[in-house]
């Protein structure tokens, strides 16, 4: 008797070739969403960063003027630090959320593969448990004809 075990690879390993991870713009939002979601494109990127530094600097010669160092101090936390580390901040942000939803769905699908794999073990070696009962039949019978004669 052979064992008659065909594996089968998970549908994701093919799968996970052709498809990337999911993307925001894969989300269905309303129009409050997608302004919301145009907005924080804009404004999450290095251009706005350098455009908001633009529109600090108009200030700078103010709080200069002014002889105060606390205008100074002031114009450097509240206007320049403000404006450009939202921007920036939010360009790291979206690169950090990028990878760990790539990496989420990595891993469920990986979990997802390894579990269907797992299965595939488990027919396997109820096969083999089948083969080898039937090798332990046949030895069985062997010995008990021997020892007969």
């Amino acid at each position: 008797m052979s064992i008659q075990f065909q594996h089968v690879p998970h549908p994701h390993i093919a799968l996970r070739k052709k498809t990337g991870p999911a993307k925001t713009t894969d989300e269905h939002v309303g129009v409050n969403g997608k302004i919301a979601l145009a907005l924080t494109t804009i404004v999450g990127t290095m251009w706005c960063a350098y455009a908001f530094s633009v529109l600090a600097f108009f200030a700078l010669p103010s709080a200069i003027s002014s002889g105060s160092v606390l205008q100074l101090i002031q114009w450097l936390s509240q206007t320049f630090i403000q404006l450009v580390m939202l921007s920036v901040i939010m360009v790291g942000q979206n690169i950090l959320s990028r990878a760990s939803d790539k990496r989420a769905e990595m891993t469920y699908q990986d979990a997802d593969a390894t579990f269907h794999e797992s299965e595939q073990i488990q027919e396997h070696l109820l096969e083999q448990d089948q083969a080898i009962n039937t090798l332990l039949d046949k030895i069985l019978k062997l010995e008990t004809a021997l020892a007969a004669k």
